[in-house]
């Protein structure tokens, strides 16, 4: 196992959208930190073959798979299963969203309401359920993902529900910093660029074609990211050396947002 450096020793984390990509480097970062981590996925296969890869180098973990955090009801079992498992909840990780694509003009009803749901409405239910659990633990730290799409409009790629809704999360996480001060609760978020993992790969494979790379193109370094790379901005907010930093907004695009 990689030597912990023990920046979470002693810390529950619940970490969602643990399949693949970011969130299972998540939860294997976490837990190489010394977290004993609480993950979940709606996709069960994959959150057992993160759980597998976490226990293989010794970590703490449990892991709540096929849950669809887009019901209050899948959101208890895991927040509630979290602390089951371990007592207490320190930090929330809301990584798990899922959009749906189309132009202005096409972009259907259900499409919109299917892209809020599973992009703000989760990290919402799931700061809910978590809160109190946080104040009974004496504060604690929410991370949430949300999107350089939340500042940047693209041309090639139509993501009208995706940018409103990652908008709204790093809003919402604002907020949550302002509520938040009185009971010792940091809220903080992290906005990606674009970042190689499986949900991007098909777009990256078309080359020329593909409606992502602009954003590639913008960065400076001409390349995606890590979901490594993501996953340690995450690691610093959840941890007390980030004891002073409330409300923030860290972007981790390769300077795609800034440099033209």
């Amino acid at each position: 196992m990689p030597a912990q450096g023990g920046r979470l020793a002693g810390k529950v984390a619940l970490i969602s959208g643990t399949a693949g990509g970011q969130g299972r480097e998540a939860a294997k970062i976490f837990a190489r930190e010394g977290a004993r981590v609480v993950a979940c996925d709606i996709a069960p296969d994959g959150a057992a073959e993160t759980q597998a890869m976490v226990e293989a180098e010794g970590g703490e973990i449990v892991s709540f798979g096929g849950l669809d955090l887009s019901r209050r009801a899948d959101v208890a079992t895991w927040v509630d299963g979290g602390v089951a498992a371990f007592g207490r909840v320190d930090i929330l990780y809301n990584n798990a969203s899922l959009p749906k694509f189309g132009p202005v003009t096409d972009l259907s009803d259900e499409d919109w309401s299917f892209t809020i749901r599973n992009e703000l409405d989760i990290v919402w239910f799931s700061c809910q359920a978590a809160w109190p659990h946080l104040v009974a633990a004496g504060g604690g730290a929410i991370v949430n993902i949300a999107s350089v799409s939340a500042h940047v409009g693209m041309r090639k790629l139509p993501q009208s529900g995706h940018a409103a809704a990652k908008g709204a999360v790093v809003s919402l996480t604002r907020q949550l910093a302002a509520e938040g001060g009185a009971v010792n609760i940091r809220a903080n978020c992290v906005s990606p660029g674009c970042i190689a993992s499986p949900a991007t790969e098909p777009l990256l494979g078309m080359g020329d074609e593909s409606p992502i790379l602009p954003i590639v193109e913008h960065t400076a370094f001409g390349r995606p990211g890590l979901p490594e790379e993501v996953v340690y901005a995450a690691l610093f907010l959840a941890s007390d050396e980030a004891g002073y930093v409330n409300g923030a907004e860290l972007i981790v695009d390769g300077g795609t947002s800034i440099l033209i």
